[in-house]
């Protein structure tokens, strides 16, 4: 497979002010521990389209560096293996957690690489070359096999979208008892529905958007509900008054946190996943005296996203189910606009397009 490696690639960088630039770049190597990975599918992710493509800030993640190929959603073939690698060969298809960790922390040490806080921190596509690219070195620590079953286009999106959900739901112990609310439909909040469901859960679905509450029905919500002032009121209505178990919100919107914290029964639980934004409100009556847990959530961990490969393969889940448009590398800078649109599900780069 090595002789099949060529020695320039295709690769995106995001320079901010909505642009892409399409640059050629040496085809790189795998050193000690890590993987070359010929890359199949890397989808677009919010904050890569808010805080790269548009401000070009660091508001999340750290630090962006200007000059590394963007992406951090990657999925693919390893095609070489670096000194000291055991558990991956060529020809292995994998998924990649997007952060590596300094890997001695309290956090790196709980497979939490997303919280480590020390200057070794490098994500792929904001401090290290990512998945927008023809190829790309991934530590060996950071790959997930990927099952037979799950496309390349399902791996790129379990890490931070999936994996995203997944975590949230597990802080709110989501399980066949619980009605659970999903405040906010875009990708993550769709990963929130189908995982949801997955987990034995009756969900329901607020968003503004038609096009997104439709997708919900179909990827699983029982209930759907038009966002607005009379939401609340039609989540008592569907159960019985009492209020959700478990209010998950990803609209990152102040009306939607209030919402959520106003939709939970007694003794629910609330999930706050959407990033930025604020959120004013009263503690005495919708958290203290509704007994309330209100948990922050942030990305997985790479244990628990192994976890959820295993829980997607065994469910027979695509993600991919989310996908409303696709293009080829080549065609990186038309992915961004129409996904900046706000109108669509997820967005991918499907390396094997021409």
């Amino acid at each position: 497979m090595n002789n099949q490696i060529p020695k320039k690639m295709l690769g995106m960088k995001l320079p901010g002010g909505a642009k892409v630039e399409a640059s050629e770049y040496d085809v790189p190597s795998a050193g000690p521990g890590q993987v070359l990975l010929k890359m199949k599918a890397a989808s677009l992710c919010g904050s890569d389209l808010k805080y790269i493509y548009h401000e070009h800030t660091d508001k999340t993640g750290g630090a962006r560096y200007d000059d590394v190929i963007a992406g951090h959603e990657p999925s693919g073939q390893v095609v070489a293996v670096g000194e000291g690698v055991a558990d991956f060969k060529e020809g292995d298809r994998v998924v990649v957690y997007h952060i590596q960790g300094c890997g001695y922390c309290d956090e790196c040490r709980k497979g939490f690489f997303i919280n480590c806080q020390q200057p070794e921190r490098r994500a792929y596509g904001w401090q290290r070359d990512g998945a927008l690219g023809e190829y790309m070195v991934a530590d060996a620590s950071t790959c997930i096999h990927l099952p037979d079953f799950l496309t390349y286009e399902d791996g790129a999106m379990i890490a931070c979208g999936f994996g995203t959900a997944y975590q949230g739901l597990l802080r709110a112990n989501v399980s066949g008892k619980d009605i659970v609310l999903v405040m906010g439909l875009g990708p993550v909040g769709q990963a929130a529905v189908m995982l949801s469901k997955a987990l034995g859960a009756k969900v329901i679905g607020i968003d503004i958007s038609q096009e997104r509450l439709e997708m919900a029905k179909k990827v699983g919500a029982d209930e759907i509900i038009q966002g607005g002032e009379d939401a609340v009121e039609e989540v008592m209505k569907l159960t019985g008054g009492k209020g959700v178990e478990v209010a998950v919100d990803c609209s990152g919107s102040s009306v939607g946190r209030h919402q959520c914290l106003e939709a939970a029964r007694m003794w629910g639980n609330v999930v706050f996943l959407g990033e930025q934004g604020t959120v004013t409100f009263e503690p005495s009556p919708l958290l203290l005296h509704k007994n309330l847990t209100l948990h922050g959530s942030w990305v997985t961990s790479v244990g628990n996203m192994e976890k959820l490969v295993e829980l997607l393969d065994r469910k027979k889940i695509h993600p991919s189910d989310i996908i409303t448009h696709r293009f080829a590398l080549k065609d990186t800078d038309k992915a961004f606009e129409i996904f900046a649109t706000g109108k669509t599900g997820k967005v991918c780069i499907n390396h094997e397009m021409e």
